[in-house]
């Protein structure tokens, strides 16, 4: 899997600890990678992030419920240590394999181009200090909107889905591109749904992942690009 162009930012780690996501801030549960066997070892809890990334969230909360009442977030994933992302990314060539009837051990043209796209949404498991997994900073969080009938909202696709459709403006183009106005109008509801998690995200100054319209981040060599920063304030994060 190859670097991001955001690999080469200095990280200056400014210390700051992991702490457990408060109860005001809504948890996807079960864990959806810790029911799928993720290796986060005995006692490990994945639902948490620097304190000040949770300080922004619960901000980004704040602006959220103003700009559509009764809405909350809905955190899907936090901090990820690199057994994990080694793990998910494995177990995201084995799934996007099976769904194309290819054996994920096979050296065949169709399996690289599953290699290539997964690692277009899933960061190599780098041990480098220097280049850490952006969820192994505990700066990255995965997240999505809840209604306040207490129902996730339906964002177009689901996190996590290998493709297109996952990125952030992609409803915007079908919108713009499809002859039928029962599309159209579907993909505008939708773009509308993922530009309200932006503009709550962005209001407190996390970058998004380019890819992911689920995926948002500050402090760490991500957001340092996307905010156009000499250096990231948060590298790999231990679990003491």
């Amino acid at each position: 899997m190859p670097l991001r162009p955001w690999s080469d930012i200095v990280i200056r780690d400014c210390a700051e600890s992991l702490a457990p996501l408060p109860a005001a801030l809504f948890r996807i549960e079960p864990h959806p990678y810790v029911a799928v066997g993720a290796p986060y070892g005995e006692g490990a809890c994945p639902f948490r992030l620097r304190t000040g990334v949770i300080q922004r969230l619960l901000q980004a909360q704040t602006v959220l419920s103003t700009a559509e009442p009764g809405y909350r977030l809905a955190i899907f994933d936090a901090w990820r240590p690199i057994a994990v992302q080694r793990f998910m990314v494995d177990y995201a060539i084995a799934q996007e394999c099976s769904t194309r009837g290819l054996n994920p051990s096979s050296a065949s043209p169709a399996v690289a181009a599953v290699i290539d796209e997964v690692s277009r949404f899933w960061a190599p498991p780098s041990l480098d200090p220097a280049t850490p997994p952006p969820h192994s900073t505990g700066s990255a969080v995965d997240l999505t909107l809840l209604d306040g009938a207490g129902e996730l909202v339906d964002m177009g696709s689901d996190i996590d889905a290998i493709g297109a459709v996952s990125e952030p403006h992609h409803y915007r183009a079908v919108a713009d591109t499809t002859p039928d106005a029962v599309e159209r109008q579907q993909a505008l509801e939708w773009d509308r749904r993922r530009r309200l998690l932006a503009d709550a995200m962005e209001s407190q100054g996390f970058a998004q992942h380019p890819n992911e319209w689920w995926h948002f981040s500050y402090g760490d060599q991500l957001w340092a690009w996307q905010r156009s920063q000499s250096e990231a304030i948060y590298g790999r994060a231990s679990d003491g």
